[in-house]
């Protein structure tokens, strides 16, 4: 048994978890833009998601289940009861620890 390697990792800071939260918005922003209908979200409602979703011990593998639950499952569920047309714009915000959205219609070109 030998070492070849030693590999240091350091705690992931807000800023690249901020960053790790944006990328998986992105991909429910393409799956929006199928549906002709786009997603922006605030400054609060991004932190509050990579706040909830970091874990010290398991850095940011909860923040995917936390995207799905705080954001992705509760808009399916506005847009299956007919909140969100095709051509609007969804503005997701945070207020209180809870993520809302509310809509900007005919902003999808």
């Amino acid at each position: 048994n030998r070492l070849d390697e030693i590999v240091v990792f350091r705690p992931l800071e807000r800023a690249q978890i901020r960053q790790i939260a944006r990328i998986q918005i992105g991909y429910l922003e393409k799956r929006l833009a199928e549906r002709q209908l786009s997603l922006r979200i605030s400054d609060q409602a991004l932190d509050l998601l990579a706040d909830v979703g970091f874990d010290p011990v398991f850095g940011a593998r909860p923040l995917k289940r936390t995207v799905q639950q705080q954001l992705e499952n509760p808009l399916a569920r506005a847009i299956l009861q007919g909140q969100f047309q095709p051509g609007d714009s969804i503005v997701v915000d945070a207020s209180g620890g809870e993520i809302g959205f509310r809509r900007e219609a005919g902003a999808v070109a």
